[in-house]
């Protein structure tokens, strides 16, 4: 039997993404072997292809997916063939089938649509470690996010409402705006028409955002520490703009900031911890108070175009490949 994957020799363009036939992987011990019904792409997937981070190559990309168990390996007694899963940490994600470690397994039940399941794991469990671990948020704080029509940017809205917060959304548009606004953002600012430094204190004053959480990178990382309160913390989680460019600690030391690069793997580092925060995310679902939107959904063939699509920054929602 075989599968069908896209696949990297060299790392490049989104031209560089192949389609091929490989033969049909096996299930080896703790490990499940997943009939994929979708595959989330992420920016760290445009970073893996393009080498701002290098790979071993030849690669297929993809750490993010939702699908059904078709095989068990050795040792595995959590789940079951036919159990639908979704996962974060599975590599090559990009194909009709994957084998993912049983450990990075998330339980889908039945009440959730596996497109919802597969644009929830990375994104979600980000927004989550950000307003729950980063910089714990609750009534009173105000936080300022950055592309928040996106992805990650519009749970991460969500979910700093659910905890009490103000929120203070920039986006790219006005059609941005408006679904920053519908995911409950107190203030919005298209960088676009207003500057970001101004248009932040017009809402709230100067120097008084607790917490920025910026997944944009090189083009708002200034304009997030000019806007920070004394001890504010500034979490640069992604790099959609590029990367932060270096710079001195003392140019933290006007205001005595806080500055951190956080990962998602290094805060779902236990069983415990990763199951924890997708029960939360999960059950915000289900109770109605946490839209996942799902902006595309593309064939697998055309993984390029979604690629392009991601790397314009002019998609809102989620991204999906379907094998």
């Amino acid at each position: 039997m075989s599968r069908t994957v896209i696949q990297i020799d060299e790392q490049g363009g989104p031209e560089v993404l192949q389609l091929r036939e490989l033969p049909s992987p096996e299930a080896g011990p703790g490990d499940l072997l997943i009939n994929v019904h979708a595959v989330g792409i992420n920016f760290i997937d445009t970073y893996h292809r393009s080498g701002l981070y290098e790979m071993v190559l030849p690669l297929i990309p993809g750490s993010e997916g939702s699908g059904t168990i078709i095989a068990i390996g050795d040792g595995v007694t959590d789940f079951v063939v036919g159990d639908s899963v979704a996962w974060v940490g599975g590599a090559g994600s990009y194909a009709s089938q994957v084998v993912i470690p049983a450990a990075v397994a998330l339980a889908v039940s039945p009440s959730m649509s596996l497109s919802t399941a597969a644009a929830l794991p990375l994104q979600g469990m980000t927004a989550h470690y950000l307003i729950d671990s980063v910089y714990p948020l609750g009534p009173g704080a105000r936080c300022l996010v950055h592309a928040a029509a996106g992805g990650t940017g519009r749970l991460l809205v969500q979910m700093a409402k659910l905890r009490g917060a103000e929120v203070v959304a920039t986006v790219g548009s006005d059609e941005k705006a408006e679904l920053a606004r519908s995911a409950g953002a107190d203030h919005v600012i298209n960088y676009q028409r207003v500057d970001i430094v101004e248009g932040v204190e017009a809402a709230v004053g100067k120097d008084a955002i607790d917490v920025v959480y910026d997944g944009v990178g090189a083009s708002t990382f200034d304009a997030g520490l000019a806007v920070l309160r004394v001890r504010g913390t500034m979490a640069t989680f992604g790099n959609a703009s590029g990367a932060v460019p270096p710079m001195a600690p003392l140019a933290l030391m006007a205001k005595s900031l806080l500055l951190t690069r956080p990962k998602l793997g290094d805060f779902m580092r236990t069983q415990e911890e990763r199951d924890g925060r997708w029960n939360e995310i999960v059950g915000w679902v289900e109770s109605g108070e946490l839209d996942v939107r799902v902006g595309l959904e593309v064939p697998l063939a055309e993984a390029a175009t979604a690629h392009r699509a991601l790397e314009s920054r002019q998609t809102t929602g989620k991204l999906l490949l379907r094998p």
